[in-house]
């Protein structure tokens, strides 16, 4: 469409990068670095433009029925809105935080944002270069989590019945996106499409074999191998051989991480005693594949069972304790699954309690009229 005349006086020489229609007239402009929201005229108000930057410190949707108001928080300024028809929410947000990351320096010149996807408070970003992972009430704010694709080492996935976990491997560390199955599909293939990109191969084997660390991987496969074996590398005397006997499982669950938890997970299922003479209660599900950040732990908790965790700091000794400890065989999917449709029953709930009170306004709108 042609672009009108009062955003072409706004524009100051910028480019249009992308364009949004909002019904009628109405249309959203985005810039590389604001969001121009133009509103035509009518019976009730003049032709309008309201230009809103992109370097915002947080962005936050607030979606209703019939429109999605959203707010963009700036350090000096204070809270901006606008609102777009509820049906627009997805096609406005795409670029509106692609924008917002651009204006914050987190995507650089070139990059591109491939697609944004929103499961309850989990939000997560595909680039070209990079999956960007935010958690919490936000779209976006700063407390975000970013995974270059030049650090990516491994990708796999674990289909379940209501959803699957995407496995990234960072520097050796495994970082888990849980989707529902009914988006789980779309997320897959278009992160599998980036990191093929990226790394100019064409299928997941091809990609594992030219990103997978040779020797990362041999480090991980011996220490799992000592683990199991009842030998802890932090401690200055392991236990003699005739006390390390211990079955390796034949394979992964899908609520292990490495072959430590695999073994350590078999040897309670095979009814052995702990040998720590003080076991420490259960942290693994607290615990288990939290980097930094609360957000990070409560995935964690649905997704894993229980993961060795421990520090330099720690001592052998605890660490020795952590793997012999009994632990929980992690959430029942049954559990799982009843909490989502609980959930889904909750918003549907909202959503009609939401109606009510707009055909209470309305009536209470036309009521006064009337009089």
């Amino acid at each position: 469409m042609s672009v009108p005349g009062i955003v072409q006086s706004t524009l100051d020489d910028e480019e249009i990068a992308a364009e949004v229609s909002l019904g009628g007239e109405d249309t959203l402009f985005i810039t590389p670095t604001r969001t121009l929201v133009y509103r035509a005229e009518g019976l009730l108000s003049d032709e309008s433009v309201d230009d809103f930057p992109h370097d915002a410190d947080r962005l936050t949707l607030s979606e209703g029925r019939r429109k999605t108001k959203f707010s963009l928080e700036y350090a000096l300024e204070g809270s901006r809105e606008f609102s777009v028809p509820a049906s627009k929410t997805d096609s406005t947000l795409h670029p509106v935080l692609a924008g917002v990351l651009n204006g914050n320096g987190i995507t650089e010149p070139g990059e591109t944002v491939v697609q944004t996807y929103r499961f309850s408070e989990l939000t997560i970003i595909i680039t070209s270069d990079r999956l960007v992972k935010h958690i919490g009430g936000a779209v976006w704010d700063e407390d975000y989590e970013e995974y270059h694709f030049e650090d990516v080492t491994s990708l796999s996935f674990e289909d379940g019945s209501v959803a699957t976990q995407i496995v990234l491997v960072v520097d050796g560390r495994p970082q888990r996106i849980k989707a529902p199955n009914e988006e789980a599909n779309d997320l897959r293939e278009r992160l599998k499409r980036a990191l093929f990109d990226y790394h100019d191969v064409s299928s997941l084997e091809e990609l594992n074999e030219r990103v997978g660390d040779d020797a990362e991987e041999d480090d991980r496969a011996d220490a799992s191998m000592d683990f199991g074996d009842g030998v802890e590398p932090l401690d200055a005397n392991p236990p003699e051989p005739e006390d390390r006997d211990i079955e390796t499982p034949d394979e992964p669950t899908a609520e292990t991480v490495d072959l430590t938890a695999d073994a350590h997970t078999e040897r309670e299922r095979g009814g052995e005693a702990s040998s720590d003479p003080d076991p420490v209660p259960d942290r693994g599900r607290a615990e288990a594949g939290s980097d930094d950040g609360a957000g990070q732990r409560r995935t964690a908790t649905v997704e894993t069972g229980n993961v060795f965790e421990g520090s330099a700091d720690s001592g052998g000794a605890a660490a020795q304790q952590t793997i012999e400890r009994p632990t929980s065989e992690g959430p029942d999917p049954e559990v799982i699954e009843r909490l989502e449709n609980l959930e889904a029953a909750v918003d549907r709930q909202n959503d009609l309690i939401e109606a009510q009170q707009e055909t209470i306004d309305q009536l209470i709108s036309e009521l006064r009229r009337g009089r």
